[in-house]
């Protein structure tokens, strides 16, 4: 069985949750730790220490910090999205999909659904507040028989879905970041910077660093960035929105044609599947939904704070993406040129043709690249705590230096090098393929909506019944979101595998579908081949009076956290 908590330890799993219970505390790690950002450690009034009471009543040991506070969780969430920098990057989509239309209308279907997603998983996150997120979720849901592998696969998809969702955000800034210094170029489709495969591969690997060394050195300081990066975005947003409408040098499209113009031909597809082809652009923005449950054990009160931070999030990225949206597409050019962009980064051009300026433009898009390394900075973070809580339960070989915690930093420094590294590699595509972009982020979208579909499902086929104790319990709505989140779960997978336009030519080809197939027969071979033998799950285990312990702590901690 992989057992967290050190062996010199007197206490075992159920006599930890017995300890839990009978306030007999042991001080972990973070406990013995100064608190950073002034945060103060609190007792029997719901603050650190039920936090960590209910952690180790699940099995494990605190070892990170808890110095985020509600506002901060949610900050930290509206970064992983990041809206517009998330739409802007991947505006192509629907604008070859069907324009204006499924752009608009787009965003605010899947951002409904998202929100259902968030819903339901902030539901069971309230019972179960880990790092282990989804997986360790799937775990405990599960029926016995087969949770060993539901968690496993569930476990592979979040790892990897964080992991190449990260990638495909650092990829995706360094392709923006070529477009617009194309913006200074003198003739259309004649940049000044040939982007050629080797410079942006130089970038990508720069923006990787970059981020990777704030998230280890600055640990402490990301919840001031997080802060920062909000007043940010909207002060940017403000200033692209009004800038955009007051001048707009090229006219502005009437609503008409904002809100229901669809032209499909671009595509090639039938014009339905054309439109959900393009709605990849809203589930591309909002897949990092599920993300920040890994933070849980970094929060103060993770039970509620971090349920709230996903539904309240999904809510401002919504609002946010309209007021980005709706004015863009008001000073849009002509579809047709757009969707032939060779940079296939619209979203410069369109600024460029409203403001008439190469000075002004790259003023406006600024905010847009400080957002996206904010954006990529979080998910940095995110994902090195997913990968962290994984190894930790023994489920990725050489587990032994990937849980490890650096006691200088408060991070777990060598999962997030590891990370880096997969990262770099897999960059390395893009010397074989300009569509490389596509396959990063649509990957990272099919494997993260797998892996939330994954608790949610077991959530549902147990009857819901083991989320009755959590305070964020939705009662008869809490079915009606889990469906729809599991029926979106079933058009995404094989949606996002599909290629942007027909017919389809090898330098363009969507290579998500490959890269999950492998990803999905390399994750099962693994489990029988090694996992098998070795992967026991999360130390709870079917534990019947380590689960009444764990029961108690959320119920006499439920007001408290309130």
């Amino acid at each position: 069985m992989a057992n967290p908590l050190p062996n010199k330890d007197p206490y075992g799993t159920q006599s930890d949750a017995f300890a839990t219970e009978n306030h007999l505390h042991r001080r972990s790690i973070a406990k013995e730790r100064n608190l950073s950002l002034g945060a103060k450690p609190l007792g029997d009034d719901g603050g650190h220490n039920s936090a960590d009471d209910l952690l180790e009543a699940m099995g494990y040991k605190a070892e990170l910090i808890r110095s985020r506070s509600t506002l901060q969780v949610a900050f930290m969430s509206f970064v992983l999205a990041s809206i517009p920098y998330g739409l802007a990057t991947t505006l192509y989509y629907p604008l070859v999909g069907g324009g204006p239309a499924d752009i608009i209308w787009g965003w605010v279907a899947v951002s409904l659904i998202i929100l259902c997603v968030a819903a339901s998983l902030g539901e069971i996150t309230s019972v179960y507040p880990t790092s282990g997120g989804v997986y360790y979720q799937t775990f405990m849901l599960a029926a016995p028989s087969y949770r060993l592998i539901m968690s496993w696969i569930c476990g592979w998809a979040f790892v990897v879905g964080n992991i190449t969702i990260t990638l495909a955000v650092n990829f995706g800034t360094t392709l923006f970041f070529a477009a617009c210094i194309n913006v200074f170029e003198t003739e259309p489709e004649v940049g000044i910077f040939a982007a050629e495969p080797y410079q942006i591969y130089l970038i990508f690997f720069a923006v990787t660093i970059l981020c990777n060394v704030v998230s280890a050195l600055g640990n402490k300081w990301l919840p001031y960035l997080d802060t920062f990066a909000i007043f940010w975005t909207f002060a940017g947003l403000i200033c692209i929105v009004v800038c955009m409408l007051a001048i707009a040098k090229n006219g502005r499209n009437d609503a008409a044609y904002v809100f229901g113009e669809f032209d499909p031909s671009n595509s090639g597809w039938p014009a339905g599947w054309s439109f959900c082809v393009g709605l990849l652009h809203a589930a591309y923005a909002t897949s990092s939904t599920g993300m920040i449950i890994s933070m849980c054990e970094e929060v103060q009160q993770p039970a509620t704070q971090v349920p709230k931070a996903m539904v309240g999030t999904i809510v401002l990225n919504t609002i946010a993406g309209l007021i980005f949206l709706i004015p863009l597409v008001f000073v849009m050019p002509d579809q047709a040129e757009l969707a032939a962009l060779v940079s296939a980064q619209p979203t410069p051009v369109i600024i460029k043709s409203a403001i008439g300026s190469s000075g002004g433009t790259i003023a406006l898009l600024l905010p847009l690249l400080v957002l996206a390394l904010f954006c990529g900075i979080g998910c940095t973070t995110a994902s090195s705590r997913c990968t962290w809580a994984f190894a930790r339960d023994g489920a990725i070989p050489g587990s032994k230096w990937w849980k490890q915690v650096n006691p200088k930093l408060d991070v777990p420094l060598n999962a997030m090098m590891m990370i880096m590294v997969v990262e770099l590699a897999l960059g390395l595509i893009y010397f074989g393929s300009s569509a490389a972009f596509n396959a990063f982020s649509g990957v990272g979208v099919i494997c993260l909506t797998l892996s939330y579909a994954c608790p949610i499902l077991m959530n549902v086929i147990t009857g819901r019944k083991q989320i009755d104790l959590g305070n964020f319990h939705l009662g008869k709505l809490g079915w009606f979101c889990n469906i729809v989140a599991l029926c979106w779960s079933a058009l995404a997978l094989p949606l996002f595998c599909m290629p942007t336009a027909i017919p389809v030519v090898p330098e363009y080809m969507n290579y998500a579908s490959v890269v999950f197939f492998a990803f999905f027969v390399v994750a099962t071979a693994w489990y029988f081949i090694w996992g098998k033998k070795n992967y026991q799950g999360p130390p709870t285990h079917e534990d019947a009076v380590l689960e009444a312990r764990r029961a108690s702590v959320i119920s006499h901690s439920g007001k408290a956290q309130f």
